[in-house]
């Protein structure tokens, strides 16, 4: 359940908050495909099943861009904030891919409000990302992104 917030002012105050876990989402080759399409990278290890089964990992993985890219949709899962008119990517300032995910399994994500620095703008709020592969103990992703609350 998503947390939700009231405005800026509840965000700047939540920081350390923890906003919970996402919901499990299998990776499929359909959207390894599309996202290949959409970036122009088609890398054998990412689309080509029948070699990658020869390959390191045994079968296809997802791009590591495409696993970051997911943090969009989890953290509409994790938290909304009404009295906003935007809220914007404005960038990330670590990313880490820690390991593989193979398709066919499943990740969810974690995250906290580690920081919210008002600006002219509005407020840039920090979040650090925990991306885990379902029954692993490495995660897929860890990353410190940044959200621009535009009152």
């Amino acid at each position: 359940m998503a947390q939700s917030f009231t405005g800026v002012d509840e965000v700047v105050h939540a920081v350390g908050t923890q906003l919970g876990e996402s919901q499990w989402l299998e990776i499929t080759q359909e959207q390894v495909n599309t996202f290949a399409d959409a970036t122009g990278d088609h890398q054998w290890i990412h689309v080509d099943v029948e070699r990658a089964k020869q390959g390191p990992y045994g079968g296809t993985i997802a791009h590591g861009y495409l696993t970051l890219s997911l943090i969009a949709r989890f953290g509409d899962e994790l938290f909304s904030v009404s009295g906003v008119t935007a809220k914007l990517n404005y960038g990330v300032n670590k990313v880490r891919f820690p390991a593989p995910v193979p398709v066919g399994t499943r990740v969810r994500a974690s995250a906290s409000i580690s920081n919210a620095v008002e600006t002219p703008a509005g407020v840039q709020v920090s979040l650090n990302w925990v991306i885990e592969l379902e029954n692993s103990t490495k995660p897929a992703c860890v990353a410190e992104t940044v959200v621009l609350l535009v009152p």
